[in-house]
């Protein structure tokens, strides 16, 4: 029996293996050792559930756990997590006196840190703070100029008591990109600014900097802790080569079952705009999934599966629906045998990959799972079948781009 069909029916489905996700980040726990692994599951894990990942992560061996937001890392310690959580993307609205009192770490980057320093004045408590240093990327992080003062002003802080100086960290730009100098810029930035902050007084216990794609190509990044997310969820970071050359699983199904059938003659438009027309009599199929469920407007072609044959998508996909064209001329009764058949969008191996979604959509595989919109029901099963998955094998190894 397929495994999905141990699965509870559900209108449209997004079944997340967590025996893929264990197995995940135990294959890339072993390829970052002796770096732990932070296992990222901000942005509800991709999608994927955050709390039901983060228990499989910490069930695998994951260290810590990253959330962008506070808000997602009270989450966690309100579900009854205690790991080790790190929350680095914060306003002036942001929670910094919650944080403190549950434990959380915080990511500053600059002004937050007279921000945090007042909550735990207020507290009472020291705040464990990471200090993010810009090594190229242009985003959050304190500029290369700013940081010998900023560092200095930490372990002022640190001195009174009101925090402690637990890591130091960066983020790759181009890591996806192995080829290009940017990432060992980057590297030889953030290897500079550790030794400034060394040389300041400065007992880290975590440096940290790479992701997923710096995890599989840069040991050299690894330093004391990788930060791994689009991996966990068994995809690939890597355009060209695929989450099994990887020895990766992906984790999540995206299903649902065809809502309707019918027979059309030839030249019969399909969806807005009528972009589309049958070339002949066939056979369409109503795939009750639309941008609405997050899946882009723009992915025509996308790929579906039905009785194990692909089907592209055909017309404009619409906000609670999307149409496949079966081809079945001549072949009586189609529309009666497919109507309530499953109908896979994305999957592990064997089924369209998240990756054909965004080809079709022309964006990135880390945008496809984490659009999956609510409306969607989240299911988990445990297969097994990933605990046996093959381990990335040297040949493989060698060939990473």
């Amino acid at each position: 029996m397929n495994y999905l069909e141990t699965v509870p029916a559900a209108e449209r489905s997004a079944v997340v293996d967590l025996a893929a996700i264990r197995h995940n980040v135990r294959h890339l726990s072993e390829i970052a050792k002796p770096a732990r692994l932070m296992a990222v599951v901000k942005a509800d894990a991709y999608g994927h559930g955050a709390l039901e990942v983060a228990r499989a992560a910490i069930d695998a061996g994951a260290s810590w756990l990253g959330t962008a937001h506070i808000s997602e890392a009270l989450a966690l310690r309100t579900a009854g997590i205690t790991a080790p959580v790190l929350a680095w993307l914060h306003t002036a609205d942001s929670d910094f006196s919650a944080a403190i009192a549950a434990n959380i770490d915080i990511g500053v980057s600059g002004w937050e840190l007279e921000a945090v320093v007042a909550a735990a004045r207020e507290l009472e408590v020291p705040a464990r703070v990471h200090l993010k240093i810009d090594t190229g990327l242009g985003r959050n992080g304190c500029p290369e100029e700013l940081w010998e003062s900023f560092v200095g002003a930490a372990l002022a802080y640190q001195e009174d008591g009101l925090l402690r100086v637990v890591g130091i960290f960066s983020h790759l730009a181009v890591a996806d990109e192995p080829r290009r100098q940017e990432t060992d810029q980057q590297l030889q930035r953030f290897r500079e600014a550790v030794a400034v902050a060394e040389d300041a007084g400065v007992d880290h216990e975590v440096r940290h900097i790479a992701n997923t794609p710096a995890v599989l190509s840069r040991p050299d990044s690894h330093f004391d802790l990788v930060r791994v997310g689009l991996g966990m969820f068994g995809l690939s970071p890597f355009p060209g080569q695929s989450a099994q050359e990887l020895g990766l699983v992906p984790a999540m199904t995206l299903k649902t079952t065809i809502a309707n059938c019918k027979e059309v003659p030839a030249g019969q438009g399909v969806s807005y705009g009528l972009h589309y027309r049958t070339a002949e009599p066939t056979t369409l199929a109503l795939v009750p999934v639309g941008y609405a469920d997050g899946i882009p407007r723009v992915a025509t072609g996308g790929p579906v599966m039905v009785d194990g044959e692909v089907f592209p998508v055909v017309g404009r996909i619409a906000m609670d629906q999307m149409v496949i064209d079966l081809g079945r001329t001549g072949v009586a009764g189609t529309a009666d045998t497919f109507l309530g058949k499953e109908a896979v969008l994305f999957g592990p191996s064997g089924y369209p990959s998240v990756d054909e979604w965004a080809q079709a959509s022309g964006s990135i595989n880390y945008e496809i799972i984490t659009r999956i919109s609510g409306r969607v029901t989240r299911s988990y099963i445990d297969s097994g079948a990933a605990e046996s998955a093959v381990s990335l094998d040297p040949d493989a190894e060698a060939a990473l781009p």
